[in-house]
């Protein structure tokens, strides 16, 4: 039986599954399904025990408190025969998840999985908070207001005018019709076919002060008509949110002149078209954050491939591949105009010319680009040349040296991990190091990858090493001596005395000397094949913090 903390239907109103999730944040609950994708109505929330038999109604989310694995699958299925919005459960593993999923896309309703050490009555209360906050009429109402061509055309009537709104960039987002192609003037003209101010309309806005006025003022103004460049009488007005400018409305004066209350219309129009941009605003900052967030998921492996692909409409059996991107933070502090912003914008304006479903994510420090839906011939070699140049534009334009890695191509999304976790050995092994090449793929440094995953076994296995060779670097630290950077600059150049010497900048019989000195101090036989391998690791490593 479904116990339900209201005793009343659920309500009429509804959100969509994807305005929960967000409205819930992503700490609460993690998609493992959505076999109808996130744009179902939620009407309710229940919560259902597992001592009675399964029941639903249509639209709940139903939360399966106390049911595990194999216990949850009658509710699983239950929801899917009464048409239930989605259910909740939690997953003693990641076993689970699979086998649940597949159950939930059977019965056609989203899975989705409490998170470690969330609480069922948060998202009980969360959930049913959020349901409480659908104004009346969602989803629905209000949506001739928010268009904006029918908000210009509105205008238009308004003023008797001939009414484009545009953004701060000049781009028009929507205009009004004219029936008589008489009345527009070729800066109206220019702009629709354009979608766009031509510059040199625009360069003469400037020089009278009209985008001045308008980024000082909130009130209408007028710019007068200009026949000799075929610009008739307009009026404008700013539509501002908290200081910013969002764009303007532009109003021509056709064959008639404007009405009396032109400006009075023209600030309504700019207010509710205001409330517009910026709610589009804030749904496109919303989106764009839980994309990040399955994404995020998808990357680490904590969420399946399912959830990213319904969000976006991928086919999660075509290859894909990952992307990763580097930089030292010094290199990006040592340039204070340089923001971790402007990295990310670059490799994502690249890799969008290069790969339209390109999705690009900062993971403090790293970027990965994850590439869905490749064409079943890509080649490494092709990846390596996107990845190439993103690489030289970051240092021709920003001036920092960005390292890039290649990660396998994988049949699917449901492997993406694999990828990245390639792509991140590929930079381990690229860090602090002298790897030719600013992008590179695992065949191109296998052994540097395998000498750099040795080395952090070795750096996590102090008793594996050679006390010795620790008494060496001790040594060093305490007298400020350079006899460790010796001995590994002399098994760097396979005991060729004048290469390491001129290597350090030191006589070739200093190098010798320093050379006896360390197997003096440490009783090490550098002619012994053994030893001399185990110093050339070992001192590899990072020097110890005092």
């Amino acid at each position: 039986m479904t116990i339900d903390s209201d005793a009343v239907p659920p309500p009429t109103a509804s959100i969509s599954l994807r305005e929960l999730l967000m409205a819930l944040g992503d700490s609460l609950l993690e998609v493992q399904a959505a076999p109808a994708g996130l744009d179902v109505g939620i009407r309710g929330v229940a919560l259902l025990d597992p001592e009675d038999p399964p029941a639903t109604r249509p639209g709940e989310l139903v939360l399966v408190i106390g049911a595990r694995g194999r216990a949850a699958y009658p509710a699983l299925r239950a929801a899917g025969r009464d048409g239930a919005a989605g259910v909740v459960v939690k997953l003693d593993g990641p076993g689970q998840a699979a086998a649940l999923s597949e159950t939930a896309a059977e019965a056609g309703v989203a899975l989705l999985s409490l998170r470690g050490e969330a609480r069922w009555e948060q998202v009980n209360t969360l959930a049913r908070a959020a349901l409480d906050d659908v104004p009346p009429g969602h989803p629905g109402e209000g949506a001739e207001e928010g268009d904006l061509f029918s908000l210009a055309q509105t205008t238009a009537i308004l003023t008797s005018g001939i009414v484009s709104i545009e953004d701060a960039a000049h781009r028009v987002l929507a205009y009004s019709r004219s029936t008589d192609s008489d009345e527009i003037d070729d800066l109206r003209r220019r702009s629709i076919l354009g979608w766009q101010g031509p510059e040199p309309y625009l360069a003469k806005l400037r020089e009278w002060g009209v985008f001045q006025n308008l980024q000082s003022s909130d009130e209408v103004i007028s710019i007068d008509s200009h026949p000799e460049l075929g610009i008739r009488r307009r009026l404008a007005v700013a539509m501002r949110s908290g200081g910013r400018q969002l764009g303007t409305i532009w109003v021509q004066e056709g064959s008639t002149p404007l009405s009396e209350r032109s400006d009075q219309a023209l600030l309504g129009a700019a207010r509710v078209a205001t409330l517009h941009l910026v709610r589009r605003r804030r749904e496109l900052s919303e989106g764009l954050t839980f994309t990040r967030t399955l994404l995020a998921g998808l990357l680490d492996g904590s969420t399946g491939p399912q959830p990213l692909a319904t969000q976006l409409g991928f086919d999660a059996t075509r290859p894909a591949a990952v992307l990763g991107f580097s930089y030292e933070t010094a290199d990006v502090l040592a340039a204070p105009e340089l923001t971790h912003a402007e990295v990310t914008n670059l490799v994502s304006v690249h890799m969008a010319a290069r790969h339209r479903s390109a999705l690009v994510t900062q993971v403090d420090p790293r970027i990965y680009v994850l590439l869905p839906q490749l064409p079943r011939s890509i080649d490494v070699d092709t990846l390596r040349g996107w990845g190439q140049e993103i690489t030289d534009a970051a240092r021709r334009h920003l001036d920092l040296p960005l390292r890039g890695s290649v990660g396998c191509v994988v049949s699917g999304l449901g492997d993406v991990p694999e990828s990245r976790r390639e792509a991140d050995r590929i930079l381990d092994a690229m860090l602090g190091t002298d790897v030719p090449t600013a992008v590179a793929a695992l065949p191109d440094i296998q052994a540097e990858v395998l000498v750099s995953e040795l080395l952090t076994l070795l750096s996590t296995r102090p008793e594996i090493r050679d006390p010795r060779l620790t008494a060496l670097l001790e040594h060093d630290s305490r007298n400020q001596g350079r006899l460790a950077e010796t001995v590994l600059t002399y098994l760097n150049s396979f005991g060729d005395v004048r290469a390491a010497a001129a290597q350090l900048y030191v006589h070739p019989n200093t190098l010798r000397y320093r050379i006896r000195r360390a197997e003096e101090l440490t009783g090490l036989d550098l002619s012994r094949p053994d030893q001399r391998l185990l110093a050339m690791l070992q001192l590899r490593l990072p020097p110890p913090t005092t």
